[in-house]
């Protein structure tokens, strides 16, 4: 990040920061599901807790740079790409974190037949969330070798949604109500958002880069 923001520490700081809360959310989102189809709801409960306060350390974060971008006046021929790129990515974290309190209200049934389409999908859509992290760290940094995580992001996101297409025909063919079906297929769809949100940053990401080498 000491290309961009060479003449100010405290702003790489902050943004560091803000990345790190998104990457480790996406760690705690995925042990936070496993915790859920394993029935184990004290560290569940736990996940679902730091979640939560990594979402809100990334919004603070975010406004913390926002403000700093403006009063003084910092990077101003990058500020409206940096903006816009925190405050999307900031959606990543909050996706993650609604999905998470999902489980929590609406206490899905998944059976033991799908719980390891489960663990999977969501193990695929959030790499997908990492590689976009690894990808807004070269911008900073070097902004040609963007494109080497960029790809890994839409791969992991095709990944997601073709396990999930699997996963919602393999619900449908079972012996289940219908109303129960619909339910698995809503939860699978909110663990793929995870990877659409990571996809759409990223193809912002790639405008920006662009705008950054010409």
């Amino acid at each position: 990040m000491a290309i961009l923001f060479k003449t100010n520490k405290q702003l790489e700081s902050h943004i560091e920061e803000f990345l790190n809360s998104v990457s480790e959310g996406a760690i705690v989102f995925e042990q936070g599901v496993k915790c859920y189809i394993e029935n184990d709801s004290e560290n569940f409960s736990a996940h679902l807790k730091n979640i939560n306060e990594l979402e809100n350390k990334a919004d603070d974060l975010r406004r913390t740079i926002e403000s700093m971008l403006y009063t003084h006046t910092l990077i101003p021929e990058h500020r409206g790409d940096v903006l816009g790129l925190l405050e999307n990515t900031d959606n990543v974290i909050d996706t993650m974190k609604e999905t998470l309190y999902q489980f929590d209200i609406e206490t899905p049934d998944i059976p033991n037949a799908l719980e390891k389409d489960f663990l999977n999908l969501t193990s695929v859509s959030i790499k997908s969330a990492e590689m976009l992290v690894h990808a807004i760290r070269a911008f900073f940094v070097e902004a040609r070798a963007v494109k080497d995580h960029l790809h890994k992001v839409l791969f992991f996101e095709n990944e997601a949604d073709r396990i999930g297409n699997n996963l919602k025909r393999k619900v449908f063919q079972m012996d289940l109500d219908l109303s129960k079906k619909i339910h698995l297929r809503y939860f699978t769809l909110h663990i793929q958002n995870v990877s659409d949100r990571a996809e759409e940053v990223a193809d912002r990401l790639a405008i920006y880069t662009i705008k950054r080498t010409i």
